[in-house]
């Protein structure tokens, strides 16, 4: 089904809620290392096929694919474990925890340890690896030295970037980032486009990301996908989608 290089593949995907079309036979494709955006007014569907990619929302009618292989209908923990991790428009952090364990959590998927290698002392070595990992991300964020503070102590922006920790944690080659600009100020909004082409980069990433701010879409994107009413209207390089008269009177503006 997928062409090589292929990372997702969303094919003629529907949802519906009682008799409200929220997705409405949508497909693209998304290719190795892209930074893909997915921009649309409020409401448009864009959450909803996200939730979809992972599990979250059942698909109503279509197929979704990753990596050639058919993901519809699969649990959200087998998906991630399939190399698929996000971050949520609303931060979903456990802020009773400090940031070292809320990026810990997310290493639980790739240990492995038994009765058998608690006795051997292998569980401790795996302990000890993942806490490892869990410091190496949270110095990425540039929360190492907070590491064990409760995320409910820190400020928004940095709430943020610890849940891009905790989502690079599950160690994904397909990163999906909900609103990742909400709430922040120019500089960091700059910082940020910087900081998703440094993780794609290090981490050999593809990234789709839904976001409001058009600027940093159109600077970062190498393809824009556009939402209206559930509908794709637009699909395109940043150039071109800026162009198309029906993404200007749905969603740009005339500015």
């Amino acid at each position: 089904m997928n062409e090589p290089g292929t990372v997702l593949e969303v094919n003629d995907v529907v949802r519906t809620f009682g008799g409200l079309m929220a997705v409405n036979h949508v497909s693209f494709s998304v290719q190795e290392h892209q930074i893909f955006g997915l921009i649309g007014p409020n409401g448009a569907g864009k959450t909803t096929l996200f939730n979809m990619i992972t599990g979250l929302t059942p698909v109503t009618r279509g197929r979704i694919f990753h990596a050639g292989h058919e993901i519809t209908g699969i649990t959200p923990d087998r998906i991630a474990a399939r190399g698929i991790a996000r971050t949520f428009q609303n931060i979903r952090l456990f802020g009773n925890l400090t940031a070292l364990e809320n990026v810990l959590i997310a290493r639980h998927i790739h240990t492995h340890s038994t009765f058998f290698a608690g006795v051997f002392g292998l569980a401790r070595a795996e302990e000890h690896h993942s806490r490892a990992r869990a410091m190496e991300l949270l110095d990425l964020v540039g929360l190492s030295d907070r590491a064990e503070v409760q995320a409910r102590n820190f400020p928004y922006g940095d709430q943020r970037r610890l849940e891009i920790a905790r989502a690079l944690a599950l160690e994904p080659t397909l990163l999906l980032l909900d609103e990742p600009a909400a709430g922040m100020n120019i500089t960091e909004k700059q910082g940020l486009s910087h900081f998703i082409r440094q993780i794609k980069e290090r981490f050999h990433l593809t990234v789709v990301l839904i976001e409001h701010n058009v600027p940093l879409v159109m600077g970062l994107c190498d393809q824009v996908a556009v939402l209206d009413f559930g509908q794709l209207i637009a699909l395109a390089d940043p150039a071109t989608v800026q162009k198309d008269p029906a993404v200007i009177a749905a969603y740009l503006g005339d500015d």
